[in-house]
């Protein structure tokens, strides 16, 4: 990657696509130029259902983040979550030829390229495999494995598999907006999770909780690596159907008022408190209780976490999450959603802003929970970029001064050597 060279994260959501543009400054925080937004046209639970809305969606949140950040942009980084994500656990090894040698980095990045040669099955595509932890001679080890020896190198993995129609229509539709796809497609949470966590809470134990318009995305971390990843197939444009139906009203009547009005907790709300919907043509305004209006809200919410707390328990690591719950997306912004949280889990609970790795000069809409994606592809495209560049130096044999340089970036993002 160029020095300041500019990276721009493209999240293809179900209730909006979202354009960020971003580059890392001399302290090695990220600077946001721009953002756009528009309401997304064609997309269903994170799967693309049509190509040419979906294209126009595109090309409208790029323009404005051209004309905000004054960045003419070719290429994006772009997210896949939906319903049909899967995340399976596989065990990789390789008998090395000299026991007496080093391991080197050649080999530890062979053993997960090697992963991607996995047979799955018929109509999906590896997206992601994410070591989470090595072996040496049977032996763990927490870090990378780099410079031990032994006789059989081996590794657990998360293998991420997706639809392969479903990979290759967000593609296509990229491509069709005029624009190239940089590196491979980023699993969402992953990015989320990027934009919203610290170390620490990686470290210590995390559940990072997504609460998008289609889906709700979840990633679970221990001693900095991911555990467990899974998807939902409810989020926030649910509980706008279901305000439509149990008040009768139309679509972007329900979607106002639970913006505006919505909460989570029906009892922090006082019958006499009402709003009034206007009427449609010429009809007399509609009166809603905002407690009813919660009631509603609170029905569906309490199904979705309930689902969450499942996913949480299945994987037997309720207990080592030390950090709880970090809820991001727009669903995070619903109020009093951190406390309902807390009492179905009984798990802390906090809201994620993108913030973690952003400079202090950023416009405040780009710190609101609904653009944690974008920002954590920005910040997974630097990421990847800076490795690439990293082999391509080694391999010319121009990166014994910058060495140390991008072993600080590593250490920055939770790498390890």
């Amino acid at each position: 990657m160029k020095e300041n060279e500019i990276i721009v994260g493209l999240d293809i959501g179900t209730t909006k696509i979202a354009a960020i543009v971003g580059r890392k400054n001399e302290y090695g925080k990220i600077d946001i130029l721009g953002s756009g937004k528009t309401e997304s046209k064609g997309v269903k639970r994170g799967v693309v259902t049509n190509i040419d809305n979906t294209v126009s969606s595109i090309q409208k949140a790029v323009k404005e983040a051209e004309q905000k950040s004054s960045v003419n942009i070719q290429s994006v980084t772009v997210g896949i979550a939906g319903q049909h994500i899967k995340s399976t656990p596989h065990r990789g090894s390789v008998v090395r030829e000299s026991s007496e040698e080093e391991i080197t980095q050649e080999e530890i990045d062979n053993l997960t390229n090697d992963m991607y040669r996995l047979s799955i099955e018929p109509g999906e595509t590896i997206i992601n495999v994410i070591p989470q932890e090595y072996f040496v001679d049977k032996n763990a080890t927490n870090q990378q494995p780099k410079g031990m020896t032994g006789s059989v190198l081996e590794a657990n993995f998360q293998i991420i598999t997706a639809q392969l129609t479903a990979a290759k229509n967000i593609r296509r539709c990229v491509e069709k907006a005029g624009l190239d796809v940089d590196n491979e497609l980023v699993l969402e949470p992953i990015a989320s999770a990027e934009a919203v966590l610290s170390e620490e809470e990686k470290e210590a134990g995390v559940v990072l909780v997504d609460i998008g318009g289609g889906t709700t995305d979840l990633a679970l971390f221990k001693d900095k690596v991911i555990q467990h990843t899974a998807v939902i197939p409810f989020g926030g444009d649910i509980v706008t159907e279901d305000i439509k139906t149990g008040c009768n009203i139309i679509k972007k009547h329900a979607e106002d008022l639970k913006v505006k009005f919505g909460s989570a907790l029906a009892n922090q709300n006082k019958e006499e408190e009402i709003v009034a919907i206007p009427g449609l043509r010429g009809r007399p305004p509609k009166e809603i209780t905002l407690k009813n209006l919660a009631g509603i809200i609170q029905a569906r919410m309490e199904e979705i976490i309930e689902y969450v707390h499942y996913e949480i328990k299945d994987t037997k690591l309720e207990d080592q999450m030390i950090a709880g719950i970090v809820l991001t997306g727009g669903g995070a912004q619903l109020k009093h959603i951190r406390q309902l949280t807390e009492y179905i889990t009984g798990m802390d609970t906090r809201i994620g802003q993108p913030n973690e790795h952003l400079s202090n000069e950023v416009p405040d809409e780009v710190l609101n929970p609904m653009y944690a994606t974008g920002v954590g592809l920005v910040i997974m495209g630097i990421r990847q970029n800076e490795k690439t560049q990293y082999k391509s130096k080694k391999h010319t044999g121009t990166d014994k001064k910058s060495e140390g340089f991008f072993t600080m970036m590593k250490r920055f993002f939770g790498e390890d050597e």
